[in-house]
C-alpha cells in the first residue's frame, strides 16, 4: 500500500470522522451533519503531535493507572515506567504513546496495528483498531493479541473527549463505583448511591469526578442542545466498565468504556469477571467493538 495522507478521512453520507494513525492511533474528530460531537483535534496540537488533544485515542494493554508502577501476577513483580509527566504513575499502558500502521484504508473503513516487543514494558502485544463508518454511526473493533513468551493479564478500552457544553447531559446505567484514591488510583467499590447514579439522565456533576463505574450495561447517552444532536455509545459485553473523567475547570470531559477495572492490576483478582481483567496465553486473543452512534434530539 502507497502512503496514506493525515489525516485519514472516512466518509458515510453525513458522518465524517478523521483518523491520525501517528498520533496513538487516535481519532483527529468526529463530525455529523456538520456538527463536532466529539472535541476536534486542534491544528497545533496536530502540529506537535499532542495525543492529548485528540478526540478519542485507545487504552492498551490495559485501561487507566496501576499504583505504584507494578503488579504481582504469576509469582512474579512486574513493572511499568511513567508514562505521562508530571505524572509519577503508568497511565493508559503504551498504545496511545506510539504511532500506529494503517493496514489497510478505504473510504469508509480503515485498519490500523501497532506491534510492541516487551522492553521498557513487560507486555509483547499486537493490537489493531478496525474503524467502520455507516450512515448509522462509528465502530471500531479493537483486537490484542499477546505476542509474548508467557500467560500474562490485559485489558483495553478507549478514550473520548468531549466538549463540556453547559447543557451537556450524560445517561447511563451501571451497579457499581469505585472510589478515588491519591494519584487517580481506583479505591475501593461501593455499591451506587442515588447521588452518582446517571440511570435517569443528567448534567455533568459540578465537582470533580475521576471515577470508574462497574456493572456497566454497555450503552451511554450523551446529549448536547446547544447542537442540536446526541452520541449513543453502545459496547460489547467485554466493556464492562464506564470511566467518567469530569474537571468542572475544563472545557471538557471523557467517558471511557473499558474491559478492566481502574486499578484491577493492582488487586489481583485475575478471575474476577467483575475486575474485568483478561489473562491471555501466548497466541490467545481478545477482541470488542464499540460503536459511536450520532442522533438528531428529538429522534
Amino acid at each position: 500500500m502507497g502512503a496514506i495522507p493525515e489525516p485519514l478521512t472516512l466518509r458515510a453520507r453525513a458522518l465524517e470522522v478523521d483518523l491520525v494513525p501517528r498520533i496513538g492511533g487516535s481519532v483527529g474528530s468526529l463530525r455529523w451533519r456538520g456538527i463536532d460531537l466529539m472535541r476536534r483535534l486542534s491544528d497545533d496540537d496536530r502540529q506537535a503531535g499532542n495525543v492529548l488533544g485528540v478526540a478519542m485515542f485507545p487504552m492498551m494493554p490495559y485501561a487507566n493507572r496501576i499504583a505504584g508502577n507494578a503488579f504481582d501476577f504469576a509469582a512474579k513483580r512486574w513493572q511499568v515506567q511513567p508514562n505521562n509527566p508530571p505524572e509519577t504513575i503508568n497511565v493508559h499502558g503504551s498504545g496511545w504513546k506510539h504511532a500506529w500502521t494503517v493496514a489497510e484504508a478505504s473510504d469508509a473503513q480503515a485498519t490500523l496495528s501497532l506491534d510492541i516487543a516487551a522492553g521498557v514494558e513487560p507486555f509483547s502485544y499486537r493490537a489493531t483498531q478496525a474503524f467502520e463508518v455507516s450512515e448509522v454511526g462509528l465502530s471500531v473493533a479493537m483486537t490484542l493479541t499477546n505476542t509474548g513468551p508467557v500467560s500474562m493479564p490485559f485489558g483495553f478500552g478507549l478514550h473520548p473527549w468531549l466538549d463540556r457544553d453547559p447543557d451537556v447531559t450524560l445517561q447511563f446505567e451501571a451497579t457499581r463505583f469505585y472510589l478515588e484514591e491519591p494519584l487517580g488510583i481506583a479505591g475501593d467499590p461501593i455499591t451506587l448511591a442515588p447521588e452518582l447514579d446517571f440511570a435517569a439522565g443528567r448534567p455533568l456533576p459540578a465537582g470533580w469526578r475521576n471515577n470508574d463505574y462497574g456493572g456497566w450495561t454497555g450503552e451511554a447517552t450523551l446529549r448536547f442542545p446547544l447542537r442540536g444532536a446526541g452520541l449513543r455509545i453502545k459496547a460489547d459485553p467485554v466493556f464492562g466498565h464506564l470511566m467518567l473523567y469530569a474537571d468542572p475547570t475544563k472545557p471538557y470531559f471523557c467517558v471511557e468504556p473499558q474491559t478492566n477495572a481502574s486499578g484491577a492490576f493492582n488487586r489481583g483478582g485475575w478471575s474476577d469477571p467483575d475486575e474485568g481483567v483478561i489473562v491471555l496465553a501466548p497466541g490467545e486473543s481478545a477482541a470488542g467493538t464499540v460503536s459511536l452512534m450520532p442522533f438528531a434530539l428529538g429522534a
